[in-house]
């Protein structure tokens, strides 16, 4: 589904990605690790369209995605990305179920937020305010809201890190099954190896660069 042939991101004079090629397929939970400063927020940033890449291409489905206008990009990060961050970043003033009406409005679509919500466990928490849910159950909150458009490729930059041990592990096994039983395509930015179980495949990055594990 998604592939980058010799990407490089370059600042200034300093170079964050150095020749970064690989590919993820549709249905694939990838796991990307590496220490702080090794370019994995850059390269997350590059796949959700959020920058443009310095040099190199960036295809989804064979389409050159890399020279797209803003609009462009815009619209797709609408239909076919769904993002999960380390905090939830809910609306503070929004209800669980309002979280995810919000996201649909913007697209133009029509969706029963309690279903969607039901399906994370969360039955009787569509009227809760943020402050009102637990860590665990604001970061679900955050996962329906990222697949409101049924996004084809999920990215999520620590989304455990905040979480006890227990709720790391539910948010793993929903993203498994993004990817496993709805055919998404999932990669997860993680420092916490006791998560990495739950993934297909390992990349590590290093000084911009990328190399896979297994």
């Amino acid at each position: 589904m998604i592939k980058m042939t010799h990407v490089e991101q370059t600042y200034g004079e300093m170079k964050v990605l150095h020749d970064i090629s690989f590919e993820a397929e549709t249905g694939e939970l990838i796991a990307l690790v590496g220490p702080s400063g090794s370019g994995k927020s850059t390269l997350l940033q590059l796949l959700g369209l959020l920058q443009t890449p310095s040099s190199g291409v960036i295809q989804f489905d064979g389409t050159n995605v890399s020279d797209t206008s803003d609009e462009g990009r815009r619209q797709m990060r609408l239909e076919e990305i769904g993002f999960i961050f380390q905090e939830s970043h809910l609306v503070p003033f929004l209800t669980a179920a309002e979280q995810l009406e919000l996201v649909a409005e913007e697209a133009g679509r029509t969706i029963d937020p309690a279903a969607r919500l039901d399906v994370f466990g969360l039955h009787d928490r569509h009227d809760h305010l943020p402050h009102a849910l637990s860590g665990g159950e604001r970061q679900r909150v955050a996962i329906a809201r990222a697949l409101v458009n049924d996004p084809r490729l999920v990215l999520a930059d620590e989304p455990t890190a905040s979480l006890d041990y227990q709720n790391a592990q539910q948010v793993m096994e929903l993203l498994r099954k993004q990817a496993h039983q709805y055919g998404k395509t999932v990669i997860v930015i993680t420092h916490d190896e006791r998560m990495l179980t739950y993934c297909d495949r390992i990349l590590r990055m290093e000084d911009g660069q990328i190399q896979e594990i297994n």
